[in-house]
């Protein structure tokens, strides 16, 4: 199965522009080749390729699924950036393929990486949604200063804090998760964990401080440990 990211009408579809010159230079593909297309918000749609250039291949769809394979939670994780992004796309890739829909950068007090390459992060993500045949493309949010971040409306979600400070109230995160909400947020730290100040901050803005398990994690396996944790317990 072959898939690509495009425009989907009403009976056709149009990759982009990059995925058309991928289909026509790199994979040689021709008119009458068999193709999935998606458009990143849960239509999957198979297709015939009808006419094909660098620039735009169009297909006639044979068959349209809609909310394809939804999931029935919203998973939104932010996360500092780790100081080896060779660790964080291995993150947001993993992530993709189990099941994310929402990713944002923070910056936070003990943060080790002060900037991002949002293009390349975008990349990463669609390779992976491509890879593990998924419709649904993850929105990913540029780095965002965690004072800003803890103060956003998020109405609906279940908001979290992963930290590791004893003695501030920590509730086991599959405690959360047996509340089964539709719409979570969960805030995974740097190596040096968020701050005290953060923390109670979090707290003050209704975050939830919440334990991933007895062991101390680095900041990209406690994202995937609650990525994981989330899609065992709601999907």
């Amino acid at each position: 199965m072959k898939l690509f990211f495009g425009e989907i009408n009403q009976d056709s579809a149009i990759l982009s522009e990059e995925e058309s010159h991928h289909f026509a230079k790199v994979l040689r593909g021709n008119e009458g080749d068999k193709i999935h297309v998606t458009d990143g918000k849960g239509n999957m749609a198979e297709c015939e390729v009808v006419s094909v250039s660098k620039k735009a291949v169009e297909a006639k769809i044979i068959d349209l699924k809609t909310d394809f394979e939804k999931k029935n939670y919203y998973l939104h994780v932010a996360i500092a950036p780790t100081k080896t992004m060779e660790r964080l796309e291995f993150f947001l890739e993993k992530a993709t393929e189990i099941g994310i829909d929402e990713i944002t950068f923070l910056q936070s007090f003990h943060s080790e990486r002060k900037n991002i390459k949002l293009e390349r992060i975008e990349k990463i993500v669609q390779s992976a949604t491509k890879q593990s045949l998924k419709a649904y493309l993850p929105k990913v949010n540029d780095l965002t200063k965690f004072t800003d971040f803890v103060k956003t409306d998020f109405t609906n979600f279940t908001k979290c804090i992963a930290h590791c400070e004893a003695d501030i109230t920590r509730t086991p995160f599959e405690n959360v998760l047996q509340t089964k909400p539709q719409h979570i947020l969960i805030m995974i730290g740097p190596e040096g964990d968020f701050s005290r100040d953060e923390i109670l901050l979090a707290q003050e803005n209704n975050f939830t401080g919440i334990s991933l398990g007895q062991q101390r994690f680095r900041t990209e396996t406690a994202a995937l440990q609650a990525v994981f944790a989330t899609d065992w317990e709601l999907k």
